[in-house]
């Protein structure tokens, strides 16, 4: 089974970036998007084959996830069920009856940390919800999860420390995540892997020079990482800040 996830820093401007024929040439059975900003009604697009899931923020023009999927689900749910943290679109599951799928645009901390205690309250919420979902079956995560969590996974560790996305708190937290029987597939196959990164700021060519942070994954419960056969960075698609992360997974 082939996986893909993608922050498309909005759904339209990407649309009219050769979306399409990414898509195609991707193939995924299931096909994750971030940051879609987007509102009900207005997109439209023919995923010939694809079920489509799209969970909108309240907010206009902000936030917001999206699953196209070859097979459909035995069951979908929009958010955490938490409505604190559930009015900005920023998550979808799905079950199958193998594992639960899940993908996830986690809040950025954003400039000055304005916004980093709510960034460790979810956190600590989407923790718990993913816990409790890896009670009943393996989970299989991805998304942009607005973190980075070793120095290795950016370019300039020294001077983006205690930055948004690689604060210490941040940092720690995700470690937690991955302490509750999460793997970094990425991290776990590649351990020692450097200049593999995600997203690029569109400032100072960053892109063209590879200055950039590895901040979206997919992870998957333990009991799952046997079946990982790979888990990659598409790092030649452009279209957005991101490039898609893709994994392949044996399901059989």
């Amino acid at each position: 089974m082939r996986l893909v996830s993608w922050n498309v820093n909005g759904f339209r401007a990407v649309m009219n970036k050769d979306f399409m024929k990414i898509f195609e040439e991707l193939d995924a059975d299931i096909f994750c998007l971030q940051e879609t900003k987007l509102q009900a009604g207005q997109h439209e697009v023919d995923l010939e084959g694809y079920h489509e899931y799209w969970n909108y923020a309240e907010k206009k023009g902000y936030s917001g996830t999206a699953i196209f999927t070859k097979e459909a689900p035995l069951g979908m749910a929009f958010g955490i069920g938490q409505e604190a943290h559930d009015k900005e679109g920023r998550v979808i599951t799905l079950e199958y009856p193998g594992f639960f799928m899940v993908t996830c645009y986690t809040p950025n901390s954003q400039d000055g940390l304005a916004r980093l205690d709510y960034r460790l309250e979810w956190d600590d919420a989407f923790r718990e919800y993913l816990a409790g979902l890896k009670a009943k079956k393996p989970v299989v995560v991805c998304g942009d999860l607005n973190v980075a969590h070793q120095e290795i996974d950016l370019k300039n560790p020294k001077q983006n420390r205690q930055n948004a996305g690689f604060t210490d708190e941040e940092r720690a937290q995700f470690g937690r995540l991955l302490e509750a029987g999460f793997a970094d597939t990425f991290r776990r196959l590649y351990p020692d892997a450097t200049e593999a990164y995600s997203w690029w700021s569109y400032r100072f060519q960053a892109r063209q020079r590879n200055a950039g942070w590895r901040i979206d994954y997919f992870l998957v419960s333990e009991d799952l990482m046997p079946q990982v056969k790979d888990s990659r960075i598409l790092a030649e698609i452009m279209g957005s800040d991101h490039c898609p992360v893709l994994l392949e997974l044996d399901t059989k």
